[in-house]
């Protein structure tokens, strides 16, 4: 038996030297050749001394392999001489580890094998995954030497049967739409009676044609700035979000702007799916409407925008209102309002001639008999309270004047006494101890007073 494990190559994978196994001088003669003679080899044994050999790693009992040698070896093997490669088939036993990495199937009617994506590259892939969806892989076979298992790693994936463009298309609506710039929240509503509009669009094109002969046709009153711009083609893309970005710009400002151009394959409307241009639709602050196409084309601009219409002749007609509808409308409400004011003027007169005959307004100056005979009673019971008041108050102070009298000084000094005070200060003397030999002092009768001076006895 020859192979990997009986080669130099083993010897220097596990560690060994080539030369270190056994030489053709150690292996047993062939059948063909003549064995030495005993001389020669008696010669031989005196000249040097046999050294046994080391056997290599797995080919005798004496010297197996490892498990983790054996893993090792096939690893090494396998990872080195299997390139990078592509595989179609159906994913199978899809499952996504907390830390983001997807271990999942490929497998086909046959068989499967076992293959993961590390999170980096699935956020980089940017597809949703299903059990049972075919799809092209690409990938490197890796060994799992704990578990002597091999998988495929997993560099790139497409749903099988998209073109390359398609599958460029679902990775970049994916992850915009993830950023939220569909979210129907973002979307600004169109102005009712638009006055400026602007269209980003090749001026050569049926799409800018077809738009104003609806426009025309429809509110005359409004007028149409064209932002030339290439529509398909090397370059359009940055050209039409150029345009997008100016259009936010002029003054006076723009009211709506149109992005579109006609019908065309996949290929031809490509740059309405660039991210470039998606970019620019969303940011722009003026109301957007995309119309690139027929009605089955859908573009990721058409998402962005804030209102999608089928065709640019659509969107000339998404953006103003019809000449004559606005005209039968503002009829039709000019009549309502000359029904609703008869009516309101017809309820007024009815109104104010039931008020006009009420009785009260037939004699007004019944409305005063009965408050001024309610005056003159209150004027009755007033003066009669007031009298009473004054009576009670009166006899009041007649007793409070006798008592004050009783209680008076000068009713004591009629009865023969006297007060007598200092002449000077006018305080009373209420002791002899408060007089001195030659001071004044004013004696007070029931009659009058004198002075009087103070001698020694």
């Amino acid at each position: 038996m020859t192979g990997f494990l009986w080669s130099d190559d083993a010897d220097a994978f596990f560690g060994e030297q080539p030369n270190a196994g056994p030489s053709k001088s150690n292996l047993p003669p062939k059948s063909s050749e003549k064995p030495a003679s005993k001389s020669a080899a008696n010669s031989g044994a005196k000249s040097s001394a046999k050294v046994p050999a080391k056997p290599r790693p797995g080919t005798t009992s004496e010297a197996p392999l490892t498990v983790a040698q054996l893993n090792a070896w096939i690893k090494n093997a396998i990872e080195q001489t299997v390139p990078t490669f592509w595989l179609a088939g159906e994913i199978g036993n899809l499952n996504q580890s907390a830390s983001g990495h997807v271990y999942l199937t490929i497998k086909d009617a046959a068989s499967q094998v076992s293959a993961v994506i590390w999170r980096s590259t699935f956020e980089r892939i940017g597809m949703d995954l299903r059990e049972g969806m075919a799809v092209l892989v690409q990938g490197r076979i890796e060994v799992y030497g704990p578990r002597g298992t091999y998988q495929v790693i997993i560099t790139r994936m497409e749903q099988q049967g998209l073109g390359a463009l398609q599958a460029a298309f679902r990775r970049l609506h994916a992850k915009l739409e993830k950023e939220g710039l569909f979210a129907p929240e973002r979307k600004k509503p169109l102005p009712a009676f638009p006055t400026r509009i602007g269209f980003v669009t090749s001026p050569s094109g049926a799409a800018i044609h077809d738009f104003t002969q609806v426009l025309k046709r429809r509110w005359p009153g409004a007028s149409v700035l064209i932002i030339p711009s290439r529509v398909q083609g090397d370059g359009a893309s940055q050209e039409i979000a150029e345009g997008i970005r100016v259009a936010a710009l002029l003054k006076p400002a723009l009211d709506v702007l149109v992005v579109g151009r006609g019908g065309g394959s996949l290929e031809d409307l490509w740059c309405f799916n660039e991210e470039v241009v998606v970019r620019a639709v969303a940011a722009c602050p003026l109301p957007t409407v995309s119309a690139v196409g027929h009605e089955i084309d859908v573009t990721l601009c058409d998402l962005a925008a804030d209102v999608r219409a089928l065709t640019p002749s659509e969107a000339a007609e998404r953006i103003v209102p019809s000449r004559d509808d606005v005209f039968d409308t503002l009829t039709g409400v000019q009549r309502r309002l000359d029904t609703l004011l008869m009516h309101r003027l017809s309820q007024a007169e009815m109104r104010l001639q039931s008020i006009a005959s009420r009785p009260i307004l037939q004699s007004p100056e019944r409305l005063l008999e009965t408050p001024m005979q309610r005056l003159d009673d209150l004027h009755e019971s007033l003066d009669g309270v007031i009298d009473e008041l004054m009576q009670s108050r009166t006899e009041q102070l007649e007793r409070v004047s006798q008592v004050l009298d009783a209680i008076s000084p000068l009713k004591t000094l009629a009865r023969g006494y006297s007060v007598t005070l200092d002449a000077q200060s006018n305080k009373v003397i209420m002791s002899t101890e408060h007089i001195q030999p030659g001071q004044l002092i004013r004696t007070k009768l029931s009659d009058g007073e004198f002075l009087s001076k103070i001698v020694e006895d």
